[in-house]
C-alpha cells in the first residue's frame, strides 16, 4: 500500500512540470491582455478607417450627386451639365486616394520627430476635422467641404495605416507579431463591412442621413484620441531612437505584463548596435542602399499585388454575375455585404494561421490559386451563356478567390514593413509601402474601366499574369520571417543582398551589416 502511494507520488511529480508547462502555454495569451487592448485602440483609429472610407461612400453616391447639382442650380442659376456632374463625383472618390499618398509620405517623418503616439494623436484631429466638414457641407451649402473632407480622410487613412501597423509591429513580442500586425487587415475587413451595413436604406443611406454617414469615421477617431493616452509610446522607438533604456524597459513590462524582459532588450540593443546610432534613413536611402535591396522588392511587389491581383475586377464583375443568376436589384447591396463578410471571416482566419504557417507560403500559395481559379472563372464567364448552371459556378468561383485573397495576399502584405525592416529604415519602408498602395489604387481606379470596356471578362488574364509573377519571386526567393528576431532576419537577406559580393570594400561592407 506503501509502495503504492510512493509510486502515485512520483508519478504525480513527474507529470506536474507537463501540467505546469500547459498552463503556462494557455497563460501566457491572457497576460497579453493589454497589448490586445492596445491592438484594439489602434485598429480602430487605424486601418478601420481605410475600410470605411473605401465601401462607405459607395451608398451616398446618388445623393451626393443630387447636392451637387442643387448646389450649383442655387450658385449659377441653371443645372450642372452631366459631364461636369459625374467629374466632380469622380473626384471626391478619387482625392481620397491623393490624401492618403500624402500621409502615407508623412508617416516616414512624423513617427520619427514626435513618436508613433503623437503622430497618431495629431492624425485623429484631422480626422474629427473631416468628419466636422462633412456634417457642415449641407448647411452650408459647398461641396467643396465634402471634396477637403474626403482629402483629409484620405490623409487620415494614409498617415493612420502606417503608423498603426509600426505600432503594432514595435510593441509585440515576436512570437506574437505576424498575428497582431495582421489584425490591421482584420481591421480593414471590419471597416469595409461597417460601411456596408450602416449605408443601407434602413439605417443611414438616405437623404437626410446622408452627411451623418459620412462624418461617422470622425467617432473611432475621437475614441482613439481619448483612448490612447492610456498607452506608452513603443519600447523599441524609446529604446533605439530616443536613447531611453528605462522607459522602453517599464513599456515592455507595462505592455507584456513580465518582469523579466531581458531577452527583448538584448534583441533591441542588437537592433541598435546593427544600425552602429544611424539616425532613420531617408526613403532615397532605402531605395539606393544595396543592404536593403531585396527586402525592398520583397515589400514592392506583393504591395502592388494587392492593387493588381483583381480583386476591384472581382468585385465589380460580381454585381453582374449576380444579374445573370436571378438576384433581384434590391438585394445587390445586401451581397455586397456578404462579400466583405467573406473577406473579413478569412482574413481573420489568416491572422491564427500566420505564425504557424508562415508569410511566405501564404502569400506565395495565396497569389498562385488566385491567379488559377481567376483563369477558370475568365472560361466559365466566356461560357456562361451556354449552360444554365454556370452563373452559379461563377458565384462560387469569386467567393473563393476572395477567400484566397484573405487569407494570403490581403492579411499578410500588412506584416512586411514591420518583418522585413530594421529601426532605422522602417518608417521610410511604410512610406514606400503606402505609396505603392495608394499610387496603385489610384492607377486602378482610372484606367481599370477602359480596360474593362476593351477586353471584357478578359481583363482577368493581366491580373492573372502579375498574381503568377508575385507567386514564383515570393516562393523561389524570398526567406521566411516567421520566428526570427529582426537581426536574424537581416542576416537572411543579406545573404541575397551580398550574394554576389567580390571586392574587398563590399565583403568589408557585408560584415558590417551582421553586428
Amino acid at each position: 500500500m506503501v509502495t503504492n502511494a510512493y509510486i502515485a507520488y512520483i508519478t504525480l511529480q513527474s507529470q506536474r512540470p507537463q501540467l505546469t508547462h500547459s498552463h503556462t502555454a494557455t497563460f501566457w495569451h491572457l497576460q497579453y491582455w493589454r497589448l490586445y487592448l492596445l491592438t484594439l485602440v489602434l485598429g480602430i483609429g487605424g486601418s478601420f478607417q481605410y475600410g470605411m472610407q473605401v465601401s462607405v461612400i459607395a451608398s451616398p453616391a446618388e445623393h451626393i450627386q443630387s447636392f451637387v447639382n442643387h448646389t450649383w442650380l442655387q450658385r449659377y442659376e441653371g443645372p450642372v451639365s452631366d459631364s461636369t456632374n459625374q467629374l466632380i463625383w469622380s473626384f471626391i472618390v478619387a482625392v481620397l486616394s491623393l490624401g492618403a499618398w500624402a500621409g502615407a509620405i508623412h508617416s516616414g517623418s512624423l513617427p520619427v520627430k514626435y513618436g508613433r503616439k503623437k503622430a497618431l494623436l495629431f492624425n485623429n484631429i484631422v480626422g474629427i476635422v473631416a468628419a466636422l466638414l462633412m456634417v457642415f457641407s449641407r448647411m452650408a451649402r459647398s461641396f467643396e467641404m465634402i471634396l477637403l473632407g474626403r482629402f483629409l480622410y484620405g490623409y487620415n487613412v494614409g498617415l493612420g495605416l502606417s503608423v498603426h501597423l509600426m505600432y503594432l509591429g514595435e510593441c509585440s513580442p515576436k512570437k506574437l507579431r505576424g498575428f497582431l500586425t495582421l489584425t490591421g487587415s482584420i481591421f480593414i475587413g471590419l471597416g469595409k463591412v461597417t460601411g456596408q451595413i450602416i449605408g443601407i436604406k434602413e439605417i443611414m443611406g438616405t437623404e437626410e442621413m446622408w452627411p451623418y454617414l459620412l462624418a461617422v469615421s470622425g467617432i473611432p477617431a475621437l475614441l482613439q484620441l481619448v483612448l490612447l493616452l492610456l498607452f506608452p509610446e513603443t519600447p523599441r522607438y524609446l529604446y533605439i531612437d530616443k536613447g531611453d533604456t528605462e522607459g522602453s524597459k517599464k513599456a515592455l513590462q507595462w505592455l507584456w505584463q513580465e518582469a523579466d524582459v531581458s531577452l527583448e532588450l538584448d534583441d533591441m540593443q542588437k537592433e541598435r548596435d546593427s544600425t552602429q546610432g544611424e539616425k532613420a534613413k531617408t526613403v532615397l536611402d532605402v531605395l539606393r542602399s544595396r543592404s536593403v535591396r531585396w527586402q525592398l522588392l520583397t515589400l514592392a511587389i506583393p504591395c502592388a499585388g494587392v492593387q493588381f491581383c483583381g480583386i476591384n475586377a472581382l468585385y465589380f464583375y460580381a454585381f453582374d454575375i449576380f444579374r445573370q443568376s436571378g438576384v433581384p436589384e434590391q438585394q445587390m447591396h445586401y451581397l455586397a455585404i456578404g462579400l466583405g463578410a467573406t473577406e473579413l471571416v478569412t482574413v481573420m482566419l489568416c491572422a491564427f494561421v500566420i505564425d504557424r504557417a508562415g508569410r511566405k507560403k501564404l502569400m506565395g500559395f495565396g497569389y498562385l490559386l488566385m491567379g488559377l481559379t481567376m483563369c477558370i472563372l475568365t472560361i466559365t464567364l466566356s461560357i456562361k451563356d451556354l449552360y444554365t448552371w454556370v452563373p452559379y459556378a461563377n458565384i462560387g468561383l469569386i467567393f473563393c478567390i476572395i477567400c484566397m485573397y484573405g487569407l494570403g495576399p490581403s492579411g499578410v502584405s500588412m506584416a512586411l514593413p514591420a518583418d522585413l525592416f530594421l529601426q532605422a529604415w522602417r518608417p521610410s519602408a511604410y512610406v514606400i509601402s503606402g505609396t505603392i498602395n495608394w499610387l496603385s489604387m489610384f492607377l486602378v481606379g482610372m484606367l481599370f474601366g477602359y480596360v474593362v470596356d476593351g477586353l471584357g471578362q478578359f481583363c482577368f488574364l493581366i491580373f492573372v499574369v502579375y498574381c503568377f509573377f508575385c507567386a514564383g519571386f515570393l516562393l523561389y526567393f524570398v526567406p521566411e520571417t516567421k520566428g526570427k528576431t529582426m537581426v536574424e532576419i537581416m542576416m537572411d537577406f543579406n545573404k541575397l543582398n551580398y550574394k554576389k559580393t567580390s571586392t574587398e570594400t563590399e565583403k568589408a561592407e557585408y560584415h558590417a551589416t551582421q553586428f
